[in-house]
């Protein structure tokens, strides 16, 4: 990203660092984890049919200054430009997502993340993959579970391809594939206007929202509220309407609402057509 971030400063602070950090392995692993506790996955704009603009100024405006969060291609578009401009070398690349599906399905390039090679070491590094997203890089060159702050996750190479698995209650669950193919500005846009538009993305019209804390994560979907916590049972409340709805959104994932009823009048019609 031949950009640099204006506000790298306040992007830093968010994060909870006063001074740039060195670009060592170290830094990497605080960067993600920090990342996805201070930033929520969240889908408002899909949900309300809106554009989701992935150039870095709208970026930066959205989630360092209106108090939002983004899904996957804003989220890791962003980490990168901060990855580079702290000098890592790291590149965007884009997977096919087939959580809850075969691992085999054939699904398009809908999700974004990044390659960061450190000391000739590379390691996938994500802060946008919602609920399970990992929060902590994984080397590419293993196939051994690796630990995080959360769960477990494991890489398999096969012919070139990275199958990205995670340990949930015991079981090894596939996430995505991904491989190495250099990825230009223009693949991002195209994968961002699909999930943002399509009427098959899983996100357009759907409100999705997930944060990650010291040993627990929360999740929204639609109406569903979820806190799950390590070695402990989830526990979950659906949401008897759209006030509480929002005021999940604001306390629980500490988000800065759009103003106006727009967003009100979504989330109700979301609700009525899930109970239909």
């Amino acid at each position: 990203m031949s950009t640099p971030l204006k506000d790298i400063n306040l992007y830093l602070s968010r994060l909870g660092y006063r001074a740039q950090p060195p670009p060592t392995l170290e830094t990497l692993c605080e960067l993600q984890r920090r990342h996805s506790a201070a930033f929520t996955f969240e889908t408002i704009a899909a949900l309300m049919h809106a554009p989701v603009p992935i150039d870095l100024p709208s970026l930066e405006r959205k989630l360092l200054h209106d108090g939002r969060g983004g899904y996957c291609f804003e989220l890791n578009l962003l980490f990168l430009a901060l990855l580079q401009q702290l000098g890592f070398d790291a590149r965007g690349l884009t997977a096919r997502v087939m959580m809850g599906g075969p691992e085999d399905a054939p699904t398009a390039r809908t999700h974004m993340l990044v390659l960061v090679t450190i000391d000739g070491v590379r390691y996938a590094a994500d802060v946008g993959f919602g609920g399970m997203v990992s929060t902590g890089p994984l080397r590419l060159d293993t196939d051994a579970p690796q630990a995080t702050p959360h769960e477990s996750y494991r890489l398999i190479e096969r012919d070139g391809q990275y199958l990205l698995r995670a340990q949930v209650a015991g079981e090894w669950r596939g996430l995505y594939v991904f491989d190495l193919q250099p990825q230009a500005e223009i693949d991002f846009e195209v994968g961002n206007w699909y999930v943002s538009t399509h009427p098959d993305s899983p996100f357009s019209g759907q409100l999705r929202v997930a944060r990650t804390g010291p040993g627990f994560r929360k999740t929204l979907g639609n109406g569903s509220f979820a806190i799950h916590r390590l070695g402990a049972p989830s526990e979950r409340r659906e949401l008897p309407d759209a006030g509480a709805v929002l005021d999940v959104l604001c306390d629980e994932f500490d988000l800065r609402l759009p103003s106006g009823p727009a967003l009100r009048e979504a989330i109700e019609a979301r609700l009525a057509a899930d109970g239909d």
